[in-house]
């Protein structure tokens, strides 16, 4: 397997077309050529700069309704009925999740999601649509449980839901003792009209749309479907057993609660093909304004760069701006240390 000094390497000795840079294109797409040469699946990334050092809108790398197009464009000229779907994200909206697997099932018989380091919160209600999930030693999914942003007069804070439910309880017992008020009024001033009710029933929906996943798709042969999805669905979404939305799941405690999950290391020519695409994509985000790519092992993509969407033709490079380093200091200090 290529590593990520090995690729950088690689990316060194390649030109873009117009002497634009780098030729991050062709040796990200020779990566997910030879995946799908290997599996003879559709393969298609879902991938964000989450992870890079430099700012980034968040809207930019959350999970949304502005996806779509992407996945229609990385959909349009596969003609599999299976897919491998790469996952790479911190998650985003569960609607715009839902809609992403109601459109990707219609066109796919079988969805295998690979998850090469980390796909949370929505991203991980995605990944529990597929039949299977494929994870490495180092891979992790996370809670589901809904989030909230409460404008205070601090400014905007987030919150669990169900940490703001919890809050509410809390106050109301304090508050039969009038000292108290004081100091939860900042504090209840920012609970908007419906928001009790809506932490609830986003809850709710989170459980509903993924325990129905569940059991359409990995546990559709399993004559205990419907009880194992419900409880795999609730255990993702409770606070409780996390008490924060940034925990990792592990292989193996995804395991022990039933889900079918593949080791990436059970197969070394599948790790090291997936894992290619993946340190290929890393250096695409290092090295040019990319922080976001919908992309199929046709080379056909949807790529938002900046603020800005491309969709660009075969050939056409993903050049970093005029004096912009090809990589950043963090990747310069590990390709320095020999790691990957």
């Amino acid at each position: 397997m290529p590593t990520w000094g090995q690729i950088l390497k690689e990316l060194q000795t390649t030109k873009a077309p117009q002497g634009s840079g780098w030729d991050f294109d062709s040796v990200r797409r020779k990566y997910l050529k030879e995946l799908h040469d290997y599996t003879k699946r559709a393969v298609i990334i879902y991938y964000t700069a989450f992870l890079e050092s430099r700012p980034v809108p968040p809207a930019d790398l959350q999970i949304g309704l502005q996806d779509i197009p992407g996945f229609m464009e990385a959909v349009s000229n596969v003609e599999e009925k299976q897919l491998d779907l790469i996952i790479h994200s911190p998650g985003g909206s569960a609607e715009a999740a839902e809609s992403i697997v109601t459109y990707l099932r219609k066109r796919f018989d079988n969805i295998r999601i690979f998850v090469p380091v980390a796909a949370m919160s929505a991203a991980t209600m995605v990944a529990l649509s597929g039949n299977e999930i494929v994870m490495g030693q180092h891979s992790q999914l996370g809670p589901i449980d809904p989030q909230f942003t409460i404008q205070t007069p601090e400014g905007p804070r987030s919150a669990p839901a169900q940490a703001i439910l919890n809050q509410f309880e809390l106050a109301k017992k304090e508050c039969k003792e009038a000292s108290n008020l004081a100091a939860w009024m900042p504090i209840l001033r920012g609970y908007m009209p419906g928001l009790l009710t809506q932490c609830q029933d986003s809850r709710t929906l989170a459980v509903t749309m993924v325990s129905t996943w569940l059991k359409q798709y990995m546990f559709a042969n399993d004559k205990d479907g419907e009880e194992k999805a419900t409880a795999v669905a609730d255990w993702f979404a409770d606070y409780k057993s996390f008490y924060t939305h940034g925990r990792r799941v592990s292989p193996d405690e995804a395991i022990a609660k039933g889900l079918k999950v593949i080791w990436l290391e059970s197969d070394q020519k599948l790790q090291d093909a997936v894992l290619s695409v993946h340190h290929a994509v890393a250096h695409t985000f290092a090295g040019t304004p990319a922080t976001k790519i919908v992309e199929n092992h046709n080379g056909r993509a949807w790529i938002k760069m900046s603020g800005q969407v491309l969709v660009p033709a075969a050939g056409q490079p993903l050049a970093p701006p005029s004096g912009t380093p090809e990589i950043n200091r963090a990747e310069r200090r590990r390709l320095a240390q020999g790691r990957r």
